[in-house]
């Protein structure tokens, strides 16, 4: 199986279109054809649909486009690391990210390091735990940010210099915003919005034995999905402060819990990485900046 075959085959599956994907590929649509086939063959499984105007991936070629996402990421980054190992003035830098207030201290020290290195550049991508680390393990990412604990076998990690505070978001009109902080048993029986992280790990540790109580109605990885239903009126969407807009014209407040919940947030890296120069120098910054806060 070869690169530029799982290129093809992502195209297809990103334009839906055989004709649009040739185009764009600069190379013939019969071309383009065979060499589809070829790795149906290859694999045994049929990979699309095809249809008069169209073609649709199968449940073979969606797992396919999963993998080979990865895997063109992974070489991308394998060349790009290569050429820029004896750049030490700039280079690519990537980053998965939980979503977190504390992120702007990376978003600092990365500013700091761009004014010092202009041609560094620096690649986001957003996720849970799970997503963002499964991204590190395959070499695709260079650094990770976890709202959670790191596994010490595996990374190295910098503690964030704050914690994010927990609390519940509603609307502005609603009894509960009466408040001024939130026990446990202000939300039994509410329905409630919640990362699948956050209400497994997080939630647990602050209401203990009450959490039989609490009802989940619907699980959010991004914390403005959640508010928008909570503005629809669904329910109480529990987050991070400064994650969702509370201002008097957004319509909903913040409160926080009580008692206070907090999580802390690191910024983990495999154990043995080996860095490019400017990936290098950036941690010694957020090193240095994390220790002197």
């Amino acid at each position: 199986m070869e690169l530029r075959t799982l290129r093809y085959f992502l195209a297809v599956a990103r334009e839906e279109n055989m004709t649009r994907a040739a185009e764009l590929l600069h190379i013939t649509q019969p071309a383009l054809s065979k060499q589809l086939k070829a790795l149906e063959d290859e694999l045994g499984k049929k990979l699309f649909t095809r249809h008069s105007f169209s073609i649709q991936l199968t449940e073979e070629g969606i797992l396919l486009q999963k993998r080979a996402e990865d895997l063109v990421k992974m070489a991308d980054k394998i060349t790009s690391e290569f050429l820029t190992l004896d750049d030490v003035l700039g280079g690519d830098v990537y980053f998965g990210l939980a979503e977190s207030y504390q992120i702007r201290h990376l978003a600092a020290a990365i500013r700091k390091c761009k004014d010092t290195y202009p041609d560094l550049h620096y690649h986001i991508t957003s996720g849970d735990t799970d997503q963002v680390t499964e991204k590190l393990d395959k070499g695709i990412l260079d650094f990770a940010v976890l709202a959670q604990e790191p596994n010490t076998a595996k990374y190295h990690y910098l503690t964030f210099p704050e914690a994010d505070l927990w609390g519940v978001v509603m609307p502005a009109g609603c009894p509960l915003a009466e408040k001024k902080t939130i026990r446990a048993d202000d939300l039994f029986g509410l329905p409630l919005f919640c990362s699948e992280q956050g209400w497994n790990n997080d939630i647990p540790k602050w209401c203990g034995n009450s959490m039989d109580k609490l009802h989940l109605e619907g699980s959010f990885r991004l914390s403005y999905n959640g508010s928008l239903f909570v503005k629809e009126g669904l329910g109480y969407l529990l987050t991070f402060k400064h994650l969702i807009d509370t201002n008097p014209d957004s319509g909903l407040v913040f409160r926080p819990l009580t008692p206070k919940l907090q999580t802390n947030i690191y910024l983990i890296w495999k154990k043995y990485q080996v860095f490019t120069p400017i990936a290098e120098r950036l941690l010694e910054m957020l090193k240095s900046a994390f220790s002197g806060q």
